[in-house]
């Protein structure tokens, strides 16, 4: 049964992911699992963030309202999410610009059923006074795990964010001595900041906002990071609820009407399972920034690795190396359109994945049990590939040059880690630690399992009547 509050009514929860696809879809998981335990939900974006949301909750109970996107300066009309930003250079000026929806939001909360707590994304910050005003419980959602964020906080206290030393200078943490920092494994706008900057005025605002909210829904569970989140718990606030994989919520094989209905990549593996070939999956997301002499690398890495592989390349304007993808037929392929990533990482040929390690593809490659080529990119995915690395052994990094955290990656070392990842011990020690974990994470989401427990103990406290499932 679900949550019915005294009166009759069902309980109702508000989610307000930021616009980015990377933060909206495992909110969107997380209105299924709330629609499977018979709670209301009520989804807000912008009107350009409207059909990929709708689309995805296709055939639930859930309401999708819109809400007008402000304009600022440098961000053309009509740009809502940051995908589709001209540069990540803008993000702060279109995270900022989001502020001047808050009239707006509390219009809507005036004329929504009774919210029993909403759940906002750590970038709306401003969304904190809205509930408070209202007397919300507000959860915050940053889709960080509760590693990185007890490292930054790690580092910030033993002075390697603003401290004098290069930054390429490692330095070993206090709290957790395996695990060795240095400046570069953090985003640039947390070195050494300018206070009066705009990057640096909207992480203080995101601080203080979530340490006032009621709690931090985070996507993992917690026999993955244990130690970090009761670190987290004991020694900062809001609470944090690990209530993950979130793509485990509703996650079931696709099933086609017939072969012509397959996504091209999808038949395209299907022939290197019957094959009995093992795939490399390579992508990056859709936001990383990478330049055309880095691409090109990695192309020609590729091709020399002489490993089967689909390469996810979302970049526009691209051109590969003449002659690439004729040279590599058969044996790759090529795809520039949205993909479900996580159907292919669950495919029964891919073997391995060349990551930016956002946290979203660490999680899916963890759930499909596959180990992790780590390359990071951007925000605190450095961090995340500590984790897959050094902490959970489920991967390694792809090497360096010159040896730095974020510097060029020859084709040599793309060529010699996916060798190391597809036919070597390391990749077999990796795979073999990644399918436990997949074991363990499945656990976790089914009844009586932490994240199962965790979200029923969230539901306990916010709603009126306890949750009986």
């Amino acid at each position: 049964m679900g949550i019915i509050p005294s009166d009759g009514t069902r309980s109702h929860v508000l989610l307000f992911p930021f616009m980015s696809k990377g933060h909206t879809i495992p909110l969107l998981h997380f209105a299924k699992m709330l629609l499977h335990r018979s709670i209301s939900v009520t989804v807000v974006t912008t009107p350009a963030n409207y059909p990929f949301i709708k689309e995805s909750l296709t055939g639930t109970s859930a309401s999708v309202v819109t809400l007008p996107f402000p304009p600022a300066t440098n961000i053309p009309v009509g740009v809502e999410s940051t995908d589709k930003l001209p540069s990540m250079s803008l993000f702060f000026e279109f995270a900022t610009a989001t502020s001047a929806m808050q009239p707006h939001f509390e219009h809507l909360l005036h004329t929504l059923p009774c919210v029993n707590f909403m759940v906002t994304d750590g970038f709306l910050w401003w969304t904190l006074d809205s509930a408070t005003t209202f007397g919300i419980p507000r959860f915050v959602y940053y889709g960080m795990n509760c590693q990185s964020a007890s490292l930054s906080i790690e580092a910030m206290r033993e002075g390697i964010l603003y401290g004098s030393q290069p930054d390429h200078e490692l330095v070993v943490l206090t709290r957790f001595p395996w695990i060795r920092l240095c400046k570069e494994h953090f985003d640039p706008s947390f070195r050494n900041p300018n206070p009066s900057s705009l990057s640096h005025v909207f992480l203080m605002k995101l601080m203080l906002s979530s340490q006032r909210s009621h709690g931090m829904l985070v996507n993992s569970f917690y026999e993955l990071e244990s130690t970090f989140v009761d670190y987290l718990n004991a020694e900062s606030s809001p609470k944090h609820w690990c209530v993950g994989p979130l793509c485990l919520a509703e996650w079931t094989p696709k099933v086609y009407s017939d072969e012509g209905g397959k996504p091209t990549w999808i038949r395209w593996l299907d022939q290197k399972l019957e094959e009995k070939c093992h795939v490399v999956y390579v992508a990056f997301g859709s936001q990383a920034e990478i330049s055309p002499e880095q691409l090109e690398e990695i192309a020609l890495g590729l091709e020399e690795s002489e490993v089967s592989f689909l390469w996810v390349m979302r970049r526009e304007g691209w051109v590969a190396p003449e002659g690439f993808e004729e040279r590599v037929k058969g044996r790759g392929i090529v795809v520039r359109e949205w993909v479900d990533q996580i159907e292919i990482l669950m495919h029964g040929s891919v073997e391995g994945f060349v990551s930016h390690c956002g946290w979203n593809s660490v999680l899916e490659s963890l759930c499909a049990g596959v180990p992790i080529v780590a390359w990071p990119i951007m925000a605190e995915q450095f961090l995340n590939a500590v984790m897959v690395e050094e902490d959970v052994k489920v991967g390694f990094r792809v090497e360096t040059c010159d040896g730095s955290v974020r510097g060029f990656v020859k084709r040599e070392e793309l060529k010699k880690s996916l060798r190391e990842m597809m036919k070597g011990e390391k990749g077999r020690k990796a795979r073999e630690k990644m399918r436990r974990l997949a074991q363990m994470a499945k656990m976790a989401t089914q009844v009586g399992g932490s994240s199962w427990s965790t979200l029923r103990s969230l539901l306990n406290e916010t709603c009126p009547c306890p949750d009986k499932k």
